[in-house]
């Protein structure tokens, strides 16, 4: 069953496939309607990169919630997700840290540590690459390496991050370099939307695995 966070990142690629299609209605086949018709593309780059980062910050809230809320006592968390905890616990100066433990507080450990991470994520600016989305499931969940199942076809879990970070670093070009100095073309749009819908495709049914305890 997909997430919450694939159905709304779902609704949300029909604006992409909006902007495609007014790029194909419009554009034809002269270079120079195309090339007016560039700023389509870059908006798109910009939207897909958005609900890229939009898809993996809810999909995390999601499976902490469902966590929290279905387990009947802390044994049935995820190991990985307890060692995480644990060590943070063991890192506190606070010698008392650990009785926050205590009870139900486990419960409200794993909520505060979702709000502060994305506290943090805010104050950092950080951008959706590779390593910053594999840091996001990891403090949150538990999970090592998220990336684990991007790949399909010939695309290798190494060149899926590659490719996924390059496109990040481009949306970044056109957000703060201007309009003018990059270019951006209906090719690029249509590979890195075609990416981030195989990477969303894999990384659903990995977090489902984990929240019912399936091998990974």
């Amino acid at each position: 069953m997909p997430s919450k966070a694939r159905t709304a990142f779902d609704e949300n690629a029909a604006d992409v496939d909006r902007l495609l299609e007014i790029h194909a209605n419009r554009g034809g086949d002269s270079r120079g309607g195309r090339f007016r018709l560039e700023v389509l593309n870059k908006s798109a780059v910009v939207l897909i990169t958005a609900f890229w980062e939009a898809y993996c910050e809810d999909l995390v809230a999601e499976a902490l919630e469902y966590i929290i809320k279905r387990a009947a006592d802390s044994s049935v968390l995820p190991v990985e997700l307890k060692r995480k905890v644990a060590k943070e616990l063991k890192a506190n100066p606070n010698e008392i840290a650990i009785w926050q433990l205590a009870d139900r507080g486990w419960r409200g450990l794993l909520e505060s540590r979702l709000k502060n991470l994305s506290e943090e994520r805010s104050r950092k600016l950080n951008t959706p690459k590779s390593s910053n989305i594999i840091e996001l499931f990891s403090v949150a969940l538990g999970i090592d390496d998220i990336s684990t199942r991007w790949r399909w076809g010939r695309k290798s879990v190494k060149q899926a991050k590659a490719d996924l970070d390059w496109f990040i670093e481009l949306r970044g070009a056109i957000a703060h370099r201007g309009q003018a100095e990059i270019s951006c073309t209906k090719w690029q749009v249509t590979e890195y939307f075609n990416l981030v819908k195989r990477l969303v495709g894999t990384t659903d049914p990995l977090i489902d695995d984990v929240l019912q305890g399936r091998p990974l």
